[in-house]
């Protein structure tokens, strides 16, 4: 069973590395011994299949032993210290850090999950091994997930799909990240993935021909300019296939006319004089054009993309890199860390750095006593969320989370650097610190000579480096600095009214809702940061449905939720808030104010938690202004043409289909989701009217994700 295993790892390491890895086999071996898998195989089967993974991408010694030993902390008595006894610290480290936290005591499974998410995250945020391993142990576990009940494998393809795909995606793991999409989507719904790989290999003998004449065309482009390429032609990804119907909409065989090809050359120059010559051999579509080469995206990912059209009117796809891009491409992180003893060497470390940090992001809550429900849903949209490219002056790229400020820009450079920021330039002009950047921007920051954060800040950071060092700096501050700055933001927060005018017992009930002394104690809470003095002043007025508007409000920036207009501002994903909706809200790191619908069941008991929540109202000035995504929920008859209709009806009515899925309930009901964007409740509200008018349909509602 070994064999395998050390047939690979000989490959790459000394000979008295291997003896360490086959000595922890022998460990993991009598461990498990006895036990069997789901499946009925020997227990030991499964950690030499995530090693044997783990040994594909050439990692170390340390790693390959921690994964064939990383359920023994777990599944048997095994201590801590003994596994660093026997064989190293860093090897015991990181089967911690793979290990669960079933040993402790949760009030229910989505709890757990929540936990042992964010101690994945917070062990990997120290070393990239620990998910490299998770990842891998995912990946076999979705391989031989046909032994458990139905219900428990469509309950870990979800969290596959939330959870480990986008963070293989951050990873750069290209291909681990393909693989566990495909097994998820073939556990969610296998009807349809049988259906969609017999369409496949059907359509592959037709198109083999076309692909390899594409390739020799390419391939005597080059020869004739005496560039020395690799062509190769490739299949779309089965789940990327799916994803591409499910949003247009169309059928099988309108998204498989796209073709793909990946050119890897020897060195950068020779990328771009390749992208000349497929310019000139194909006709190109510009407006699909990519370069990231010049802007790589934040897992380190590099190359050209460009889309062309060919003799015949095919589209094609085209990506050129060189080949350590390509290994880049293949493997993520794992293409450039390489473990040493006695550190980390790394050929991309600021990738890295800015990875680690991300992740970091990820494990900090401003309250530890989170709704670890809450805190889940936090975790899935933060993996989901897209990365922004902006410059400094001197054409230096940093990559920053989606909402980022000028705030961000500057502690992203260094801690010392947002200290003493006091302005920005964004494109050469005069920007507020609260302002949400975008891609391609130039950003210059304006210091002064000493430090002067301000608490303010805390509304709009989108990062946690930022945050977090606001806070720090905040908190080293005396009280006889930090109550009168408390004192005048809470009084520029309260506009006109005074802090005379609020009754004593809405300040006796904020200050025993936060647990503290006296209001001298409040008011150094929000100098040091600690509180919000926007979201206290709405508690201390006592009434949020009527906040006055300022000068200051309007100077800062408009928003569809009244008294948020200096504040960053979220909408949760998992009830989709419209205007029109009852709304509360709650403040989280990197998000500013994040507004449920009061029925969302991420929210249910807020009554009961209003040091948490804050009741919020739509502004009615804008209640036009903005689109908001929304999800239906609609039962129809299968019937010809019956999804064109529902579209139809979406369209005439002013909104756009964002994404759709359907899903075969019985012989003759489908299951339909479709996620659009409208205006308001009453705009949504129409169109469901709409829809219920058309024939086969049985129902429609509105849809909460779980």
């Amino acid at each position: 069973m070994f064999q395998t295993l050390k047939a690979s790892i000989q490959t790459y390491m000394t000979e008295e590395q291997c003896a360490f890895v086959e000595r922890a086999y022998h460990y993991a071996y009598a461990a498990h011994d006895g036990v069997k898998r789901a499946s009925g195989e020997p227990y030991i089967t499964h950690p030499v299949a995530v090693a044997e993974i783990l040994a594909d991408m050439k990692l170390d010694y340390e790693a390959i032993s921690a994964a064939l030993m990383h359920d023994v902390l777990e599944d048997t008595d095994t201590t801590h210290q003994q596994l660093a006894d026997a064989f190293n610290p860093s090897v015991a480290e990181l089967v911690e850090g793979v290990t669960k936290l079933d040993k402790f005591n949760f009030e229910n499974r989505e709890q757990a999950q929540a936990e042992n998410i964010r101690k994945m995250l917070i062990a990997m945020s120290k070393d990239f091994r620990v998910m490299l391993i998770k990842l891998a142990d995912r990946v076999h576990n979705m391989r031989t997930l046909d032994s458990l009940r139905l219900d428990k494998r469509q309950r870990i393809a979800q969290e596959t799909f939330e959870i480990f795909t986008p963070i293989a995606n951050r990873l750069g793991l290209h291909y681990l990240k393909n693989e566990l999409e495909k097994l998820a989507f073939k556990a969610q719904n296998s009807a349809r993935y049988h259906v969609l790989e017999v369409a496949i290999n059907k359509a592959r003998g037709n198109r083999k021909d076309f692909i390899q004449s594409i390739c020799d065309e390419i391939s005597g482009q080059l020869d004739s300019m005496s560039i020395k390429a690799e062509v190769i032609g490739r299949e779309k990804h089965l789940y990327s296939l799916y994803k591409k119907m499910r949003k247009k909409g169309c059928q099988f065989h309108d998204v498989m006319d796209v073709y793909a090809f990946r050119i890897i050359v020897k060195d950068l120059d020779t990328c771009y004089r390749v992208l000349g010559q497929v310019h000139h051999l194909y006709q190109p579509k510009l407006e699909y054009f990519e370069d990231y080469i010049a802007l790589p995206k934040s897992n380190s990912y590099q190359s050209l993309h460009t889309t062309l059209v060919t003799h015949d009117g095919v589209n094609i796809e085209i990506q050129i890199r060189t080949e350590d891009m390509d290994a880049v491409a293949k493997h993520g992180i794992a293409a450039h860390w390489n473990y040493k003893e006695g550190g980390t060497q790394s050929s991309n470390l600021a990738a890295q750095l800015q990875t680690r940090n991300w992740f970091q992001g990820l494990t900090e809550s401003e309250d530890n006593n989170a709704n670890p429900i809450a805190l889940l849903e936090n975790i899935k949209q933060e993996l989901g969320k897209n990365d922004i490219h902006v410059l400094t002056p001197q054409g230096k790229i940093i990559v920053l989370p989606a909402f980022a400020t000028p705030v961000d820009f500057a502690y992203m450079l260094h801690t010392k650097i947002g200290h003493r920021c006091i302005g920005a330039k964004v494109d050469n002009e005069y920007s507020l610190l609260s302002q949400k950047l975008e891609s391609g921007q130039t950003i210059e920051i304006i210091t002064a000579k000493e430090p002067n954060p301000s608490p303010e800040w805390l509304n709009f950071a989108a990062t946690h480096r930022a945050r977090n060092a606001i806070r720090n700096y905040l908190k080293q501050l005396p009280e006889s600095e930090t109550i009168p700055m408390g004192r005048r933001l809470l009084k520029q927060a309260l506009n006109a009214t005074n802090l005379t005018d609020i009754p004593q017992e809405n300040i006796d009930k904020v200050i025993a809702d936060h647990h503290l002394e006296s209001f001298d104690h409040l008011l150094h809470a929000v100098g040091s940061g600690k509180l919000l003095s926007i979201v206290l002043a709405r508690r201390l007025r006592g009434n949020t449905d009527e906040l006055t508007e300022s000068n200051y409000k309007q100077r800062i920036r408009q928003s569809a939720i009244k008294g948020a207009e200096d504040m960053m501002l979220s909408y949760a994903n998992c009830c989709k808030p419209l205007p029109g909706d009852q709304i509360v809200a709650h403040t989280s790191t990197g998000k500013g104010l994040v507004v449920h619908n009061k029925n969302c069941h991420n929210v249910a008991g807020f009554e009961n938690e209003l040091d948490k929540y804050i009741s919020v109202s739509w502004d009615m000035n804008f209640m036009n202004q903005y689109e908001y995504s929304s999800d239906l929920n609609i039962q129809m008859a299968n019937h010809k043409a019956g999804l064109a209709k529902i579209f139809n009806v979406i369209a005439k009515s002013n909104a756009n289909v964002l994404d759709v899925e359907t899903s075969e309930m019985t012989d003759h009901i489908y299951s339909i989701n479709v996620t659009l964007t409208v205006i308001n409740r009453v705009h949504l509200s129409r169109i469901m009217r709409q829809i219920k008018k058309l024939s086969g349909v049985k129902s429609v509602k509105r849809r909460n994700k779980k």
